[in-house]
């Protein structure tokens, strides 16, 4: 049952009666700026929803169920979630507009909408086309959040779909930002002013669970950047907010110009991003750029946290590529939680730093890291994310209760067991907001990341790690905060059933749905290497018609193959140092297509072998049977010849009947009795009377 603010699957119904004006709209501007291949005219309408959500008849509730479902079908080729948002048959404002209609169903409908559209915004391209639909879904979200979600007294899964689907647009609206596109729809950001006003003060409500608040905290200070920037005199954020900005900027720190709003970004963002750059062209530059980029490794601790946050995600993007770039990403947070942990130990100057926004760089590093652990290019790569660099003296300390008799573990590197050791031992009840907020990401993401892994027996070294992890975390942690990270990770994911005895049971309806962005961290690497290195891209965001081929060639053969599930037979081992690591690259496509070749042609080859034997076990067959019947026909012969030659029926070597053996013995017996018999007593009878005379 549903408790106050805590996970209960749930939906929202119907259309409020402000949201009319929204809707109307945003229908006609919409409208007025999609394509002439598309129609003019939307199926979903305001009247279908209404009509949807309130109807009582079962037989019309079936019949518009079933035109709901076509729409969702035609919304999904649309999206184009099968070819990653490339295709003549995509229009990607259109579908994202229908979708945002489709969510106000009630239900099944509802759901299966959100769910499309955190997959399109996750994998689509970055086109400034997309900016007027892309306004619409913000605002449409934003409406939600604060016109329905934040009226109710219990958490939803609704909310927590929206708070993600919300947290991938303005994501590409700050990308958008730094590409200097949005400088001409200042109306629309004045129209989302209201709902940010509204969030600002209600996403405190969300202060225990930081999986969404941390989406709350990002929209937020997205917002506060663009509309400084944008709309200064218009934005809500007062002239304190703007003053405690200025103040807080480092003199001693170079920022890098970028657009015509003279937005400056830190050297660490453009070192990250030239990272990237150097793992996708193999450029033999990449130690050196490493070694730059860690030593700007403090400006990982300034409060202007979001280049940071993007600096992280571009990094991480390379780590799935490189480990070089995994253990630079590792070292950046190792030493940024160190360096956090000493300043805030100086209790006798009470002038430390405010670091009160860092929970946000931490909790999106245990993001990161999951995804490299479910989707980096090789098996090193993902037991090096969970497991670490360094050689451990027993494979299972990581995962059991930390003895409190024994000294507190130090932080040595940031993989996922590492960090799960180190901020379990530092847990209290009045413990920093740091400390629990990391525990929480980090079990909450292996919750995700054991359902992930759910279905891939080939993967099951690492379900096991990830599965033992969290049933000692579940049978040991007392703390609530903890335990709601379960709890609200299963409800999201709306299976918390055990992902080990499932295998047999039907998949829930939700098995679809994307449980991590897998696509939107290279987006927005390609965005800001083609803006950071105009000479190697394009010097703008590329029009969708160029999207289109580009996508094909390079990004279908890039990305496609490495996110597939590979062969891992992971075990829990002493494992290698830094040192003794492959440092090679990943295979090229080119070298990955031959590979599969080969497989396949030994996969046809074993078929023709299977079926050249089943051809001879026939002809041996059919051989073994022509023998047989010509001996059978050889032996009637000589049966025949015998027959007529001596008059017999037997086979050779075969005695004759019993019968006829005893009718000659009769015979015999009888001729030789009548013969003899006669002869013998005319010849001892005298003699027998002789013999009775004498003894008389």
């Amino acid at each position: 049952m549903p408790i106050n603010k805590s996970p209960a699957v749930n939906t929202f119904g119907g259309i409020s009666s402000s949201y009319e004006n929204l809707f109307k709209y945003n229908l006609q501007n919409v409208s007025t700026e999609r394509s002439h291949k598309s129609r003019s005219s939307f199926s979903i309408t305001k009247e279908f929803i209404l009509k949807f959500n309130e109807t009582q008849n079962p037989a019309e509730e079936e019949k518009l169920l079933d035109l709901a479902r076509k729409n969702i079908l035609r919304c999904k080729r649309k999206l184009g979630l099968r070819t990653l948002g490339s295709g003549k048959h995509v229009h990607l404002p259109a579908a994202w507009t229908e979708v945002v209609y489709l969510a106000q169903c009630k239900g099944e409908i509802q759901d299966e909408a959100l769910n499309m559209l955190y997959a399109s915004l996750d994998h689509a391209s970055f086109d400034s086309d997309h900016l007027p639909a892309l306004f619409f879904v913000a605002e449409s979200v934003l409406y939600r959040l604060c016109c329905d979600a934040f009226q109710q007294t219990y958490l939803y899964s609704v909310e927590i779909k929206l708070m993600k689907i919300g947290y991938l647009v303005f994501l590409r609206l700050f990308v958008f930002f730094l590409h200097g596109h949005l400088e001409s729809f200042k109306e629309h950001l004045l129209r989302l002013q209201p709902y940010l006003y509204a969030l600002f003060f209600s996403g405190e409500s969300y202060h225990k669970y930081p999986n969404i608040f941390a989406n709350v905290q990002f929209i937020l200070k997205t917002a506060e950047i663009i509309c400084k920037r944008e709309l200064p005199s218009e934005s809500i954020f007062g002239p304190e907010e703007n003053k405690e900005s200025s103040e807080n900027t480092d003199p001693d720190v170079e920022r890098l110009p970028l657009n015509q709003g003279g937005y400056e970004v830190s050297h660490l963002l453009w070192h990250c991003v030239a990272a990237w750059s150097c793992v996708q062209s193999n450029s033999s530059q990449l130690n050196t750029v490493l070694e730059q980029l860690l030593f700007h490794k403090t400006q990982l601790r300034k409060k202007c946290w979001l280049d940071s946050a993007l600096a992280l995600l571009v990094l991480g993007e390379a780590a799935k590529l490189n480990i070089a770039c995994l253990k630079v990403l590792m070292d950046l947070l190792r030493d940024f939680l160190s360096s956090i942990v000493s300043v805030q130990n100086q209790e006798e100057n009470c002038k430390v730093d405010d670091f009160s926004w860092a929970w946000n760089i931490v909790y999106i590093y245990t993001a990161i890291l999951a995804e490299i652990c479910l989707y980096a290019a090789t098996s090193d790569l993902r037991k090096t994310a969970l497991l670490g660099f360094c050689k451990c003296q027993s494979s299972q300390k990581s995962i059991l209760p930390v003895d409190t008799s024994e000294k507190l573990p130090e932080l040595k590197e940031a993989s996922i067991l590492s960090l799960l050791e180190y901020f379990s031992s530092k847990m209290s009840d009045n413990c920093d907001h740091l400390v629990w907020t990391g525990y929480y990401g980090l079990v909450y993401n292996l919750v995700k990341m054991s359902w992930e892994l759910r279905a891939d027996e080939e993967q099951d070294g690492l379900r096991n790690v990830i599965w033992q992890t969290l049933q000692k975390t579940k049978d040991h942690e007392k703390d609530a905060r903890i335990r709601s990270a379960i709890n609200i990770a299963e409800a999201e994911l709306n299976d918390p059933t055990d992902p080990f005895t499932r295998y047999s049971s039907k998949v829930s309806s939700n098995g679809g749905e994307e449980v991590f962005s897998k696509y939107i961290g290279w987006r927005i690497a390609n965005a800001l290497s083609a803006l950071f290195s105009p000479s190697v891209e394009a010097q703008a965001l590329p029009l969708k018609e160029q999207l289109i081929n580009w996508d094909r060639t390079k990004y279908l053969n890039q990305m496609q193959k490495p996110m597939k599930k590979r062969i891992l037979r992971f075990t829990v081992r002493e494992h290698h140092s830094v040192s003794e690591l492959p440092m090679f690259q990943y295979p090229d496509y080119f070298s990955k297509v031959d590979e599969e070749l080969t497989k396949i042609i030994d996969h046809h080859w074993q078929e023709e072998l299977k079926i050249r034997q089943k051809e001879n076990e026939i002809c041996e067959a059919k051989e073994l049977e022509d023998k047989e019947l010509e001996e059978k026909k050889h032996f009637q012969e000589v049966m025949k010849k015998r027959e007529e030659k001596l008059h017999k029926q037997t086979k050779p070597y075969e005695l004759p009947p019993r019968t006829e053996v005893i009718k000659l013995e009769k015979k015999l017996s009888r001729s030789k009795i009548e013969i003899y018999m006669p002869k013998i007593h005319s010849m001892k009878e005298p003699k027998i009377q002789n013999v009775r005379k004498v003894f008389s």
